[in-house]
C-alpha cells in the first residue's frame, strides 16, 4: 500500500514538475523566435531601403523620370534654383548618382558603419526633402476635397516617404550601435573582483 502510495505521489511530482517546466521552456523558444524575426526583419528593413533607393536612383536616368523630378522639385525653394545651372535631364541625373551613393553607403553598414552613418544621413535629408514637396508642389490635394484628401498622385505618392524616412533613421541609430560596440565586434568581458583587486595589489 506504501509503494502504491509513494509511486502515485512521484507520478504527481513529475507532472507537477513538467507543468513547471514547459513554461519556461516556452518562453526560451519564444526569446529564439522573436530574435529570428528581428534578424529579419532588421535585413529587410536595411537591405529594402537598398533597394528602392538604389533602384529609383537607376531610373532618374530616364527621360520620362526627369520629367517627374522636374514637376515636383521646379516648385521646391530647396531645389528649383539648380534649373538655373543645370538642365532637366543632367539634374535628374546628378540627383541618380546621390541616391545610388546613399544606397551603397547604407548597405555597408554591417561592415563599415561608419560609411553607412553617412549614407544614412543622406537618406535623412533626402526624404526630408522629399517630404516637403507635399507643401510645394500643386495637386497633392485632391480637387473638390481638399486637405486631409490626398491625390493618389503625387500626393499619395510623396507621403510614403515618411515610411522610408523612418528606415533611415533607424538604419543610423543601428550604424551608431555597430560603432559605439567596437564595428560591431564583441565589446570585452568585465573583469572580475579578484583580477581587479589582483590588479591593484600588484
Amino acid at each position: 500500500m506504501k509503494i502504491c502510495m509513494s509511486s502515485g505521489l512521484n507520478r504527481k511530482s513529475e507532472r507537477k514538475s513538467k507543468r513547471m517546466k514547459s513554461p519556461a521552456g516556452l518562453r526560451v523558444e519564444g526569446k529564439a523566435v522573436v530574435r529570428s524575426i528581428d534578424k529579419i526583419s532588421a535585413f529587410v528593413l536595411r537591405y529594402g531601403l537598398v533597394l528602392v533607393v538604389f533602384w529609383i536612383g537607376c531610373l532618374k536616368f530616364t527621360a520620362y523620370e526627369s520629367k517627374g523630378v522636374f514637376n515636383h522639385a521646379s516648385h521646391s525653394p530647396l531645389l528649383a534654383w539648380a534649373y538655373h545651372i543645370l538642365d532637366v535631364r543632367n539634374f535628374s541625373r546628378g540627383l541618380g548618382v546621390v541616391e545610388i551613393a546613399i544606397a551603397l553607403l547604407i548597405a555597408t553598414g554591417p561592415v563599415w558603419p561608419k560609411l553607412s552613418i553617412v549614407g544614412s544621413l543622406g537618406g535623412i535629408g533626402m526624404f526630408l526633402t522629399t517630404l516637403s514637396f507635399v507643401i510645394t508642389t500643386p495637386g497633392v490635394w485632391q480637387a473638390g476635397y481638399g486637405f486631409p484628401a490626398l491625390a493618389a498622385s503625387p500626393g499619395q505618392f510623396l507621403v510614403k516617404d515618411v515610411v522610408l524616412l523612418g528606415a533611415a533613421i533607424w538604419t543610423l541609430a543601428d550604424s551608431l550601435r555597430y560603432v559605439a560596440g567596437g564595428n560591431g565586434s564583441t565589446p570585452p568581458k568585465p573583469r572580475k573582483f579578484d583580477d581587479v583587486k589582483a590588479a591593484k595589489s600588484a
